[in-house]
């Protein structure tokens, strides 16, 4: 304890993230601070600490700290940070699943709409949606009763010819100037208020048309329109009608067995009830209160913040709402009601907890023998020469050496870590050589470390070659020649299942029934999907748009008009920085962010 002993003694008296250390120089822990010099000695004061605090204490070998200007600012680091190095004794949100919202895009002078899952300052969004409720439906209804486009047509000066939508009576045709801006802009209106909870015009309007078709003998048009019916008619059912329509909240509750914790979320917009999530995990490090405001800081991370938080819990709600603020502009109302439908509410949301982590609890710990436990057990039964919080694992994938591919897949403390994976194309290999193909990937990759590009390419405790003997020589000559150390390498063969590993020669076989091969076959498994499912896109007539739209700040027109300017994704891949400038609306930066991207597909 030594140097954590001296280091101790420089803490500043600012506000900070502090970053906790293991004897391998894994990050085990991640916390904020409004006093570094206070938070940080904390954990090594002699008092009596609760098990997982004092878990992650024996473990610390050595310690970080990084000044913020203000505790808001150390509260965003440390999620960023959190997502980052995954620790194990910071709770983290897990399967963290994204609902679809319904977008009207007001900054449009016609606006659409449209079905998304990232929710961004640039228009207008309702939801989340969930529980059988399906958005494609929604938005069908708004294009058939309030005629609002669905296309993301341009719509220009020179008038376009009626689609068929325009045809159906689901669009007043705004591209064809076959309706003012003011009319369209009425149509949308009314839309708003519908997807804000206002069903009845809809509604009504629907059983008209349903009623006219019936007459007409047109039935099957006239059942879809009943189905529609029927589906505004259950989310009606959903609004609390005690509840002002104005009321978007999420309702809070938290159960905890103190090694284990259970989340539920009920999820209300404009007073009508969306649904619940419930998440379950392992019980951090940290204080209840802290773990509870480093929950809310990740999820909402992506998300839209509600206007109102309905809780039980104490947490810090002065600095998230500062948070909250900082981040879309507005704070958030946080609520502990003690009667009334929001306290019956609370009390829901607190027995679904208390429910969902008893059932939960077996499921945990079955997770962690898949995951965690398994990474610790391969370590033991390899002799690898540290414990593999970060595995790689590639793939290479080609039809007779034609659009050869290699894949990289990440798991993380043994869980698919899919916002690290990356695809590789093959660039210096002639016909179908995987030995070859397999080695110019690996050197790509390694030559990342220690530059700029680490932060994108963290370095990997192991690496796993999907192959037998002859795969992991051809790598491990590249680890020679790059005199690559720190990273264990080894390699699967999918026949016998048997691994092989560059410090024994016979190959190492492990129980099919034991977790640690389970977990080597998901990650070999998870790379050849990726590899094949990447072939494919490049394969079946290169799907400019699906490669592309990863890139930020080239969207539909842009992507458009390089597809018409140079005619094809080989002509893309093949374009120097100044061609690429040379296609509408594509300036220097971006430029030059394409080629990169492009560069390293």
């Amino acid at each position: 304890m030594s140097v954590v002993q001296e280091k101790l003694k420089l803490l500043p008296d600012s506000a900070g993230v502090y970053i906790m250390l293991d004897s391998e120089g894994t990050v085990i822990y991640v916390g904020k601070a409004r006093v570094l010099k206070n938070r940080v000695r904390q954990y090594f004061h002699s008092t009596e600490k609760p098990e997982k605090v004092q878990a992650m204490v024996d473990n610390i070998a050595d310690f970080s700290y990084i000044v913020t200007p203000s505790e808001v600012d150390a509260l965003a680091l440390e999620n960023t940070l959190i997502k980052k190095y995954k620790p194990k004794y910071n709770i983290l949100l897990k399967d963290d699943k994204t609902y679809p919202y319904i977008k009207i895009h007001t900054k449009e002078d016609f606006p659409r709409i449209s079905i998304t899952r990232k929710v961004k300052n640039d228009g207008k969004y309702f939801g989340p949606f969930m529980g059988g409720i399906s958005c494609k439906e929604i938005v069908d209804v708004a294009a058939k009763v309030f005629r609002i486009r669905t296309c993301g047509v341009s719509i220009t000066d020179t008038p376009k010819k009626p689609c068929l939508d325009h045809d159906l009576g689901r669009c007043d045709a705004p591209c064809a100037h076959l309706c003012t801006k003011e009319e369209y802009a009425t149509c949308v209106e009314r839309a708003i208020g519908f997807l804000g909870g206002d069903y009845e015009e809809a509604a009504a309007i629907l059983k008209e048309k349903m009623q006219a078709l019936a007459e007409e003998e047109q039935f099957e048009l006239a059942l879809d329109y009943r189905d529609k019916i029927r589906m505004l008619e259950k989310l009606g059912a959903r609004r609390i009608t005690s509840m002002p329509r104005d009321v978007d909240a999420d309702i809070w509750a938290y159960a905890t067995n103190g090694l284990y914790a259970a989340i539920s979320l009920l999820i209300m917009r404009k007073g009508v009830m969306q649904g619940s999530v419930n998440f379950a995990l392992d019980e951090g490090a940290g204080e209840r209160y802290e773990s509870f405001l480093s929950f809310l800081t990740q999820y909402y991370a992506n998300k839209d913040i509600p206007h109102e938080i309905i809780c039980d819990e104490e947490f810090d709600e002065a600095l998230f709402s500062s948070y909250c603020r900082q981040k879309q502009g507005r704070g958030v109302e946080i609520t502990h009601p003690k009667f009334g439908i929001k306290r019956q509410l609370l009390d829901m949301g607190g027995g679904n907890a208390a429910e969902y982590l008893e059932k939960s609890i077996s499921a945990i710990r079955h997770r962690d023998d898949m995951t965690t436990h398994a990474c610790e057990r391969l370590k033991d039964i390899l002799h690898l020469t540290r414990y593999p919080k970060r595995m790689e694992c590639y793939d290479i994938s080609d039809i007779s050496g034609v659009d050869k591919v290699g894949s990289m897949v990440v798991f993380t403390d043994g869980e698919a870590d899919k916002v690290h994976y990356r695809r590789f194309r093959i660039k210096t290999v002639e016909g179908a050589d995987d030995f070859a193909s397999m080695k110019e990937v690996l050197r790509r990759r390694l030559e990342k470390l220690g530059t700029d590009e680490e932060e994108r390419f963290e370095k990997p405790q192991l690496i796993v070659i999907d192959g037998g003997k002859g795969q992991l020589s051809a790598v491990k000559q590249i680890f020679d020649e790059m005199q690559i150390e720190g990273i264990d390498l080894i390699a699967l063969a999918k026949q016998e299942e048997e691994v092989y590993t560059c410090w024994q020669d016979a190959p190492i076989k492990i129980d099919r029934r034991d977790y640690s091969l389970r977990m080597l076959q998901r990650i070999r498994d998870e790379a050849h999907r990726f590899a094949i499912m990447y072939f494919r896109n490049l394969h079946s007539k290169r799907n400019l748009a699906s490669l592309l739209e990863e890139v930020e700040g080239i969207g539909k027109q842009k992507r458009a008009a390089l597809l018409e300017k140079f005619g094809s994704i080989e002509r893309i891949l093949g374009a120097s920085e100044q061609e690429l400038c040379g296609a509408a609306g594509i300036g220097k930066e971006l430029a030059s962010r394409l080629k990169k991207y492009l560069e390293e597909l």
